[in-house]
């Protein structure tokens, strides 16, 4: 969990969190539990929101 951790940004509790609540996709082998990166990567790609691009307005002076 603290490689998933560091690849997120964000403490171990996340990614167990993430976990609990079936929000990804892992694999249990026994106590241990295993996350793909692929699917760690669509998961990041999932949640990117990508920025508003604005046009510039001229003001015009009255």
């Amino acid at each position: 969990m603290p490689q998933v951790a560091e690849i997120l940004g964000t403490t171990e509790r996340f990614p167990r969190r993430l976990i609990e609540e079936r929000r990804i996709e892992f694999q249990r082998f026994g106590r241990h539990v295993r996350i793909a990166e692929s699917v760690l990567t669509a998961y990041i790609e999932s949640c990117t929101v990508e920025p508003v691009r604005r046009s510039r307005r001229v003001r015009s002076v009255a």
